[in-house]
């Protein structure tokens, strides 16, 4: 599925990557850096919540060059 930015705020960038897709949603990894310190969390979206953040722009899709440099 990709790689994901989290609306954040200032200049703090979060990334949201789908680790597995379920039949009912999906598992995620989230990364938070805040001020070098990274705060890594494993956690389950359903899909009517995932759609629901894209349609608002809470997460945007990462392109595929900076999605390789995430991984």
């Amino acid at each position: 599925m990709g790689t994901y930015t989290l609306k954040s705020f200032g200049k703090q960038t979060d990334y949201m990557t789908v680790v597995r897709e379920m039949d009912d949603g999906y598992v995620v990894r989230i990364v938070r850096d805040a001020d070098g310190y990274e705060d890594v969390t494993t956690d389950y979206i359903s899909k009517a919540l995932f759609d629901s953040c894209i349609r608002t722009g809470y997460i945007t899709k990462v392109a595929a060059s900076v999605e390789a440099v995430t991984a």
